[in-house]
């Protein structure tokens, strides 16, 4: 009698599993978020208004303090926490529902042949979900980061827009998010797997002997590789939902329209606008929410990753 195709024995979730999966995103994209504000206010400006913030990084930085205080830099700090708390939640817990939920349906042997197109479809379908609750919370960091006088905090922006512009305006960088997160989401989790594999794979030790600190050092490796990536992948679409939160529609214009005019006001070196600062932000943040995504889960008791 032949051996059976594979030993590997998908581990068994419970709605409580997913609710840790979950708050393990949230805490870790909430916090590297938050803790990245300063440097997302100065990308902002740099895409909002180019010739005025023209002095790379470290100058801008500098520009926003001179000219606004050093609280500037905590501009959208309230949003941006919110905003990825919910976004994480739904983007780590989504990704590990429907990675197992394909599996399921494909076979562990078949998926397993296929796992770049599970990898995928996965973080798209999660990232979907999970850009419905970033984008009101998104619009409103975008409002206050590039109007200091709209309002004063989170509930003010959020309530200013609701009362002038109606609740449709929150989602009207939703295209453009999309087009933003969803390819950002793939390469993040498409990339940190593959970079993950590559470097177990080079490491002599088995994945299961390996000490806490090397795992730990693994996932901030693969998702540095992850996020530099995702940056790069999702930057045209991220300066194009910058401006699109900022400029209002033309009576009788279409969102695509609007979209259509800010993108050919951009141009192709335009739309890649603040990538530098983008790349240490992006990198260093990705790289962090997978370790302290790893480590809550480890602090939870969460059951094992499916592994491909």
């Amino acid at each position: 009698m032949s051996a059976p195709a594979t030993a590997y024995k998908l581990p068994e979730y419970t709605v409580t599993d997913y609710a840790k999966f979950a708050l393990a995103g949230a805490i870790g994209c909430g916090a590297t978020h938050g803790a990245m504000t300063p440097i997302d206010v100065v990308k902002t400006r740099i895409q909002l208004e180019p010739t005025v913030y023209n002095k790379g990084m470290i100058g801008s930085f500098k520009q926003v303090i001179n000219t606004e205080g050093a609280g500037a830099l905590l501009t959208g700090l309230g949003p941006t926490v919110l905003g990825y708390s919910l976004q994480g939640a739904f983007k780590f817990g989504g990704y590990e529902l429907f990675k197992k939920q394909f599996i399921e349906l494909l076979g562990y042997d078949t998926a397993k042949k296929y796992k770049n197109s599970i990898f995928i479809g996965s973080s798209a379908l999660a990232e979907f979900f999970a850009d419905i609750a970033l984008c009101p919370l998104e619009a409103t960091r975008i409002r206050l980061v590039s109007q200091p006088t709209f309002a004063n905090g989170l509930v003010g922006g959020f309530s200013r827009i609701l009362k002038e512009e109606g609740v449709g305006s929150f989602y009207n960088g939703f295209t453009p998010i999309l087009f933003k997160q969803i390819p950002y989401n793939i390469a993040k989790f498409l990339v940190f797997e593959r970079a993950a594999e590559a470097i177990y794979g080079a490491i002599p030790t088995p994945k299961k002997d390996l000490s806490h600190g090397t795992v730990t050092a693994v996932n901030l490796g693969a998702g540095i590789i992850a996020g530099c990536a995702a940056a790069v992948v999702s930057q045209p679409a991220d300066t194009l939902l910058s401006k699109v939160n900022k400029t209002k529609k033309a009576p009788g214009q279409s969102t695509v329209g609007l979209l259509v005019q800010l993108a050919k006001q951009l141009g192709f070196a335009g739309s890649f606008a603040g990538l530098p600062t983008r790349l240490v932000m992006v990198g260093t943040l990705t790289s962090l929410q997978f370790t302290i995504y790893g480590q809550i889960k480890k602090a939870l008791n969460c059951p094992p990753a499916v592994e491909l």
